[in-house]
């Protein structure tokens, strides 16, 4: 279930470092901003999986981050930075006039979301915090977890691979491509949107940020952790994870733990996409919260 809509509205804007293109779905003053995990991939997959919104009143706001999709990429390492991209959130949001927005955030989306939020409280109005984490060197943790239960051994092999930086042996790639089908797409056929966005992926602000892939965290974020101001967020939350989830519903309970006004839910056939794995479920559960948040 996807809606591959043609936006109503496609704006280039300047940003520090290059362009970007923004889409904008529906009318009006209940904004719906989408920040697309990555870092590195084109918002079509997040994007495409919340237009329908537009058909019930928000206006739905995503665009390609500076480096990938229809947006510049340049050459330059010190742009890939989560506060140079804070930055560049602020200049989307003030561009476009979006007064205070939902800011929806996945995956790397979230983490930014959440250094947006505690750096702009004031221009979000609600914040939806799906399949993330708000501390990494938690999530690592996880990850070693997740490794080991694909099969006793796992864990030790890769990090074998790891240390002697064999990152494109053909047995390693084996392992982190059987964790992806596990806990990050459980489905047999990935959906036309995601295809678009992986197919464009550029990695270069992915492993200069994140890492070579999505169960080893080395880049500049490794250490990064939101947690102790987590209760200066006082919007309505609602936090969303697979159970499957690569980032785990143990790391999503420590931002539970911590937000003031949140709720919660896991989706139970899902891994790290449920808006694609459990459409029907997760649009009820969306409009849901969309229905009822209210400025606090």
């Amino acid at each position: 279930m996807g809606d591959e809509r043609t936006a109503d509205r496609r704006i280039e804007i300047e940003v520090e470092g290059g362009r970007v293109v923004a889409y904008e779905y529906g009318s009006g003053d209940d904004v719906l901003l989408l920040l697309n995990g990555g870092p590195g991939l084109a918002c079509d997959y997040l994007r495409d999986a919340h237009t329908f919104l537009a058909d019930r009143g928000l206006r739905v706001v995503a665009f390609d981050q500076l480096g990938c999709g229809a947006s510049d990429r340049p050459d330059d390492p010190a742009l890939w930075t989560i506060e140079r991209y804070v930055r560049e959130v602020e200049t989307v949001r003030a561009t476009l006039g979006l007064g205070r927005v939902t800011l929806l955030g996945h995956s790397w989306g979230g983490w930014l979301a959440i250094e947006y939020t505690v750096t702009h409280p004031d221009a979000v109005r609600a914040l939806i915090l799906a399949d993330t984490a708000a501390d990494l060197p938690h999530l690592m943790t996880e990850l070693h977890r997740l490794r080991e239960e694909l099969a006793p051994g796992t864990d030790a092999r890769m990090r074998a691979f790891e240390a002697a930086g064999r990152f494109d042996d053909p047995d390693y790639l084996a392992l982190v491509e059987a964790l992806d089908r596990r806990h990050v797409f459980r489905g047999d056929d990935l959906p036309a949107p995601v295809v678009r966005s992986l197919a464009g992926w550029n990695t270069a602000p992915y492993r200069a940020m994140q890492g070579p892939n999505e169960f080893l965290y080395v880049g500049n974020l490794k250490d990064w952790s939101r947690l102790a101001e987590l209760h200066i967020i006082r919007v309505p939350t609602f936090v969303f994870c697979g159970r499957w989830d690569e980032q785990t519903p143990a790391c999503a309970m420590r931002m539970v733990d911590r937000l003031p006004f949140v709720e919660f839910h896991v989706f139970e056939a899902s891994s790290h996409m449920p808006f694609w794995e459990e459409p029907e479920a997760y649009r009820a559960r969306l409009i849901d919260f969309l229905g009822r948040r209210r400025p606090v």
